[in-house]
C-alpha cells in the first residue's frame, strides 16, 4: 500500500494535476483529492464511460482489452487507467 501512496503523491506532484481519484471496481470512489460532488461526477461519468470504450475494444478484437483511456477537452486532460478491481482517473489542465 505504501507504494501505491507514493506513485499517487509523485503523480499529484506533476505540474498541471488538478485531481486524482481511484475507484473499486464498482465505481465508488477509495480515494480522491477532489471534493465529494466533483468525485462523485467524475467517477460515475467515467465508470459508464470506460465500460463503453472496452465494449467497443474487444467487439473490434475480442481477444483485446482496454488499458489506457485518454480524453482532452478545452479545459481538461482526463487520463483513466482501468484495471479489474480498480481505477485511477488523472484531471489536469492541458495548458500546464
Amino acid at each position: 500500500m505504501a507504494d501505491v501512496e507514493e506513485t499517487l503523491k509523485r503523480i499529484e506532484s506533476h505540474k498541471g494535476v488538478i485531481g486524482t481519484i481511484v475507484t473499486n471496481a464498482e465505481g465508488i470512489p477509495l480515494r480522491t483529492t477532489l471534493d465529494n460532488s466533483t468525485t462523485s461526477q467524475y467517477a460515475r461519468l467515467l465508470r459508464n464511460f470506460t465500460t463503453m470504450a472496452r465494449s467497443t475494444v474487444r467487439d473490434v478484437d475480442p481477444q483485446n482489452d482496454l488499458t489506457f483511456l485518454r480524453i482532452r477537452s478545452k479545459k481538461h486532460e482526463i487520463m483513466v487507467a482501468p484495471e479489474d478491481n480498480c481505477m485511477l482517473i488523472v484531471i489536469q489542465n492541458p495548458r500546464e
